[in-house]
């Protein structure tokens, strides 16, 4: 049977209750696609992103479709809408295309908060107004159970627990064990016992509570969303008679010219046609210093343009920009679970009711068994009850692994699932291509030795001239390295695997190879040194003669990317084993690897070879080993690997598809920086872990003792949820240490 994946956007998913609640919606479809043995089958097929609000559900296709999953939402009392533009309609019925669905979903979040502060907060303000007045009118000495003060605690708790109760009877009816149903169960028992002041107060902060941990998990929701919002909705397009005209975004067609004025940001991507210009490139490939573009240079969606006016060529719609594809790996990022999330929720389903079992036996047992007085310990029971909301455990993962994904991003780090982001801190060795990764990727010369008395510049323009005819790298990066005028050329020449020749004013030139230097009898001892000293260095070398005459000659090599050395520098200062794997003959490798410092290099090697060295390292090491490479002809090699980091991902879809990271620009930099923020993740990961439990233990000893009370639960319950998402949110302040 044929599946499909929906994604929707649940306005009341903020907590595991909810996700609890729709578990047990859902689960029969999910189950029933997974049941079939589909080779697609999903390892998870109920998502759930508590910080976006999102549930991905995977369903079979024909007898569960996007709009009765939104029904089933819809039964335990919960509102849904459909993310993204593949489906045909939201929950309401209308189109859903060029993503407008996730828009609108991901905009409902925020509804509430366009309501009037008057409407959003005054129902609270009244509420603890007339919680307070109980209060004091308890302690002058007028009854809890007289008709004022049990008056005025109802009209508190209508205001301020609203929320709370629908919730609870949410839970009743899917027999779903949450903070709202135990709090739910917790004032009816105050009411029981006459306790109106109290339970009027707890309703109003834990309302309040609530209404200010949803304000601090915004600031994770809007992290996220400041990455969409980096590129604007409109671009100025040339019209078919010269002129320019304001066009949506998503109505622009590729290949359209786009102008962009100074100080403007890029609505999409592109190849520039016209002008030159710096463009900050930070929000997209983390790059902190202006990059300078010509025509025929890339440009990206969401860059900004600091100069001169650019006018550049699309290269695909606004869904397809390099800054869409990261906004949606993070997206589908913040879904998966990471292996501390795992635990914490298998660690929640377990905990709570355990302790309201034991709540339920602190309440019945000294008064059944040993003759108690039943109220004290009934009061007890309903504080314990209170307690036992995991909410902080459970919201304390989701939060600190997307701020660390979102803070990753910001520097053009891109991680692909919180796995990764969990795991990099256990990185312990990291094996590297050298081409395209540690170096350039491109040959260029870097000495020029003339012989017999000859002028570097003859020796550099008679090599040029020729070279010029030629389409060899070699032969392109010498063409390079002269700017000045060249030589006519007459009777061209390319000797395979030699080199080339041909006549400049009627006089025999070669450039080429030792081969073809021994071949022509012009090879030296002097020559001889020198060729020796350059292969030592891992360089290519270039002869150059006339009429059997050795003018001198010119080295090329791939050399070390500028940043490579500190960024070799900064893995090792993380104590972390570098290893190079490069397909070159083990002296360039070696000549390489102790330029920029790495540990050690090995040559000659196909990408199967790379592979195979990845699996003897991980039956060494276990897990922890990570492979950076190119994306393609490393593929094997990334794939196998604990964690695969790809080299200059940005606008490349082979890089976002094979990696678990992607380092959007070409600089070795971004991996320690990685590493540390992974480590500084899953030291928050353990604060917050720690908080969330080590308070519920201190408020469950104060319970039995006798010492706490319910509107103190509530403070341990939700404080204990704002603690964590605050200390979660760090994460994106996180700076960069791996730096000298």
């Amino acid at each position: 049977m044929p599946r499909q994946t929906t994604t929707l956007h649940v306005r009341e998913l903020d907590c595991d209750a909810e996700v609890r609640i729709l578990q047990k919606a859902l689960r029969s479809v999910a189950a029933n696609a997974t049941s079939r043995n589909d080779s697609d089958a999903s390892d998870e097929p109920l998502r759930f992103d508590v910080v976006n609000r999102r549930v991905t559900v995977s369903h079979d296709s024909e007898s569960t479709t996007p709009e009765s999953l939104v029904a089933l939402v819809k039964s335990v009392g919960m509102t849904a809408s459909i993310v993204g533009p593949a489906h045909t309609s939201d929950s309401s019925g209308s189109a859903c295309r060029d993503g407008a669905c996730e828009t609108d979903a991901a905009d409902s979040a925020d509804a509430d908060d366009a309501r009037p502060a008057w409407l959003l907060y005054g129902p609270f303000v009244l509420s603890g107004a007339l919680a307070a007045a109980c209060e004091v009118l308890y302690f002058a000495g007028v009854p809890e159970t007289s008709w004022p003060i049990v008056s005025m605690s109802i009209a508190s708790m209508a205001l301020g627990g609203r929320e709370t109760f629908y919730k609870g009877w949410i839970a009743l009816r899917t027999m779903t064990l949450n903070i709202n149903f135990l709090m739910s169960v917790a004032v009816i028992g105050g009411a029981f016992i006459g306790a109106w002041p109290e339970i009027a107060l707890v309703v109003f902060l834990f309302g309040l509570a609530e209404l200010i941990e949803k304000k601090a998990l915004d600031r994770a929701r809007n992290a996220v969303r400041g990455l969409m919002a980096l590129a604007p909705d409109e671009a100025s397009v040339k019209q078919g008679d010269g002129s320019w005209r304001a066009t949506a975004a998503a109505d622009v067609a590729t290949g359209s010219i786009v102008q962009v004025k100074p100080g403007e940001r890029l609505a999409l991507d592109g190849v520039v046609v016209a002008g030159q210009s710096s463009v900050n490139q930070a929000p997209v490939t983390g790059e902190s210093v202006p990059v300078d573009k010509a025509p025929g240079d890339k440009v990206f969606a969401g860059t900004i343009n600091e100069s001169g006016v650019l006018e550049f060529r699309t290269t695909g719609g606004k869904d397809e920009t390099t800054l869409a594809k990261i906004v949606r790996t993070v997206q589908e990022a913040q879904g998966s679970r990471a292996p501390t999330q795992r635990f914490v929720d298998q660690f929640a389903r377990v905990y709570t009711p355990i302790v309201c079992i034991v709540a339920l036996i602190i309440a019945v047992l000294p008064w059944a068994a040993f003759g108690q007085p039943f109220w004290p310990w009934l009061y007890k029971a309903l504080v314990i009850l209170v307690i036992a909301c995991p909410c902080a455990l459970v919201i304390s993962t989701p939060v600190t692994v997307v701020s660390g994904l979102t803070a990753a991003a910001r520097r053009g780090i891109l991680i692909k699932g919180g796995v990764h982001l969990e795991n990099g801190r256990k990185l312990k060795v990291i094996a590297l291509d050298k081409t395209g990764t540690i170096t350039e990727g491109k040959p260029r010369v870097t000495d020029v030795e003339p012989l017999n008395g000859n002028e570097r510049d003859t020796l550099l323009r008679v090599a040029a001239s020729i070279d010029a005819l030629s389409q060899h790298p070699v032969a392109q990066a010498v063409t390079s390295a002269w700017s000045g005028e060249r030589d006519s050329v007459t009777n061209f020449k390319s000797l395979t695997g030699r080199g080339v020749e041909g006549q400049i004013a009627g006089v025999d030139v070669f450039v080429g190879n030792h081969r073809l230097a021994e071949e022509r009898g012009v090879c030296t001892p002097a020559l001889e040194q020198v060729l020796a000293r350059f292969e030592r260095e891992g360089k290519t070398t270039v002869v150059v003669a006339s009429a059997n005459k050795l003018l001198g000659v010119i080295a090329v090599a791939d050399t070390p990317r500028e940043t490579s050395i500190e960024a070799i520098q900064a893995i090792h200062r993380l104590g972390v084993r570098t290893l190079m794997l490069s397909g070159d003959n083990q002296t360039t490798a070696s000549a390489i690897a102790k330029t920029v410092g790495i540990d050690e290099a090995r040559g000659g090697m196909l990408p199967e070879d790379k592979l195979a060295e990845i699996e003897r390292l991980t039956a060494e090491h276990g897990n922890t080993i990570g492979m950076v490479g190119d994306g393609v002809n490393d593929a094997p090699a990334l794939a196998k690997s604990s964690i695969g980091f790809a080299m200059g991902a940005a606008g490349t879809d082979t890089a976002l598809e094979t990696a678990d990271v992607a380092l959007m620009q070409d600089d070795l930099r971004g991996l320690p920086q990685f590493i540390d923020l992974s480590r500084r993740t899953g030291r928050i990961l353990a604060q917050n872990i720690s908080l969330a439990i080590g308070i519920k233990v201190v408020f469950f000893l104060l319970a039995l003792l006798g010492f706490a009370t319910m509107w103190m639960a509530v403070i341990a319950d939700v404080g204990a949820s704002l603690l964590v998402v605050g200390n979660g949110l760090r994460v994106l302040r996180t700076g960069n240490t791996t730096k000298p």
